[in-house]
């Protein structure tokens, strides 16, 4: 027989009316698809666990969602600005597939899960190369041990003091800026050494 968590319970009892039919509808249906299914909350919401991460549900004030974990596999052609999960925003069970084509997705997410396999994650975007503006340049010319910190700095350190000079929309600022940051430099500090030990 099914575990029901009495956490989900009282999630359910809980939520606004029209969520309520929505979120049983979805329980059941996740159960009828998947029996070993474990319920557990995960992030403050119902989650459906089996082998991993399988699906989740939640509600709101106007509406409840409902998503698989690695729902681009799953759903790849989802519009997932709608809300999060791959049925946009759900007020009534109508809003969702049929029960039917539901359990057909939840099968395919469990096979995924008991394969192992995991959804492909988005390369970052390359940065473009930091480039040092001419007065830090001139600035770290003159003070040799600046320079030699600065070089030593990972082109993270480097772009955060760039960053932080370039963004001061006043000469004066800038001008204040760059002072600082030599000063901080020379010193081997970081641009934010205030918060590293936080």
């Amino acid at each position: 027989m099914a575990q029901h968590d009495p956490r989900i319970d009282a999630y359910i009892e809980n939520a606004a009316e029209f969520a309520q039919p929505v979120l049983r509808f979805l329980r059941e249906t996740v159960h009828a698809a998947c029996p070993e299914v474990e319920e557990t909350l995960k992030w403050g919401m119902p989650a459906f666990m089996y082998h991993g991460l399988l699906c989740s549900m939640a509600a709101f004030k106007q509406h409840a969602t409902f998503g698989f974990w690695k729902g681009a596999l799953i759903v790849p052609d989802a519009d997932h600005a709608a809300a999060m999960g791959q049925f946009g925003r759900i007020t009534h069970c109508r809003d969702l597939p049929t029960r039917k084509q539901i359990i057909a997705l939840i099968r395919t997410a469990m096979k995924l899960n008991v394969d192992g396999v995991k959804p492909a994650r988005a390369k970052p975007a390359a940065r473009s190369p930091v480039v040092v503006p001419d007065d830090l340049a001139a600035a770290l010319k003159k003070h040799r041990k600046a320079a030699s910190a600065f070089e030593a700095f990972s082109p993270s350190q480097r772009r955060e003091y760039i960053e932080w000079l370039t963004e001061a929309k006043r000469a004066d600022t800038r001008a204040r800026r760059l002072a600082q940051a030599i000063e901080w430099i020379g010193e081997g500090k970081t641009r934010n050494w205030k918060y590293q030990d936080c």
